[in-house]
């Protein structure tokens, strides 16, 4: 008998299998390809304290190894989650993690406090490339990370994700600094920086100009991301970042993640989480591994100094 469970934050999943916040929306759509409490965790769409209406279109943007998007966190705001998408939610055994993003500190210590009783963890978007104000502003430098997550901790005694961007010289301090912060967990890679041009009408594809890109073209950047973050912290890490397919996520978890993240692939292949679950139980079983930890552990990327 193998056990898939993985510990975040105290907390126990029933598996390693997630999905990204971002490309799962409020999981309604997905609902209606398989049993959501199969996942171990959901990161619902990114939620601001006020609604959002978001970027002007054009907002999406096929790349050769996957996306570049602009959606600029369109949601109903908090209270708009609260009332209308958290209830469905909850008809599901599945942890829901809530990725809030903020103008300001007060924002996030606010939203934090309110989602308190009615999530299972908070995720700490401090890494968001879409919006011109807040998010990404936290996620580039330590000091700014550390006083967000500080004050974060304090609104809330959920497990608290801190999402890190990999637009940073190096994203090891970030994390340390979001661990010294009081972070249970760290969550990488959000999006790299990307652009697009119109050559026809000579100007930039998006309104916003930048872009976040994502899919399997980030991969290797993303896992040796998970792998400088896993020899530098104590906390549980989720890695994410163009993972497609099981023999990726095993990457992951090899390099130090434990639980992985699924982000782009659900818009081309909405059973990849499930699919993805099934190939490590039968990477672990053929390899008479009994637990995610020992995949991390015993059978783990050797480091050389």
């Amino acid at each position: 008998m193998i056990d898939l469970s993985v510990y975040i934050g105290g907390k126990k999943l029933k598996n390693p299998v997630l999905v990204s916040s971002g490309t799962f929306g409020f999981a309604k759509e997905y609902a209606n390809f398989y049993d959501l409490k199969l996942l171990g965790g959901i990161a619902v769409k990114g939620i601001t304290l006020k609604p959002r209406k978001g970027n002007k279109p054009p907002r999406i943007m096929e790349t050769p190894a996957g996306i570049l998007n602009s959606v600029g966190l369109e949601n109903p705001g908090l209270d708009g989650f609260l009332e209308k998408e958290l209830p469905f939610l909850r008809k599901y055994d599945v942890p829901i993690i809530a990725n809030i993003s903020g103008n300001t500190i007060e924002e996030y210590s606010l939203m934090a406090e309110k989602l308190n009783e009615h999530v299972d963890f908070i995720e700490l978007n401090v890494s968001c490339p879409n919006v011109k104000e807040g998010g990404i502003t936290f996620g580039t430098k330590p000091e700014s990370i550390y006083e967000v997550t500080k004050e974060v901790r304090k609104a809330t005694n959920i497990p608290l994700i801190v999402k890190l961007s990999p637009n940073v010289t190096d994203i090891s301090e970030m994390a340390m600094a979001a661990e010294k912060a009081g972070a249970d967990c760290i969550s990488l890679i959000n999006t790299l920086m990307g652009m697009a041009i119109d050559i026809d009408n000579r100007k930039p594809f998006f309104h916003n100009i930048v872009a976040g890109l994502s899919g399997p073209a980030i991969k290797p950047i993303a896992l040796r991301m998970v792998w400088q973050v896993a020899q530098k912290v104590n906390i549980p890490i989720i890695g994410m970042g163009g993972i497609s397919n099981w023999r990726d996520a095993i990457e992951f978890i090899m390099a130090g993640a434990d639980a992985i993240s699924i982000g782009t692939a659900n818009f081309y292949n909405p059973l990849a989480p499930v699919e993805i679950l099934k190939g490590i139980e039968e990477y672990m079983i053929k390899n008479n591994i009994n637990s995610p930890k020992e995949i991390k552990i015993n059978g783990g990327v050797v480091y050389h100094e």
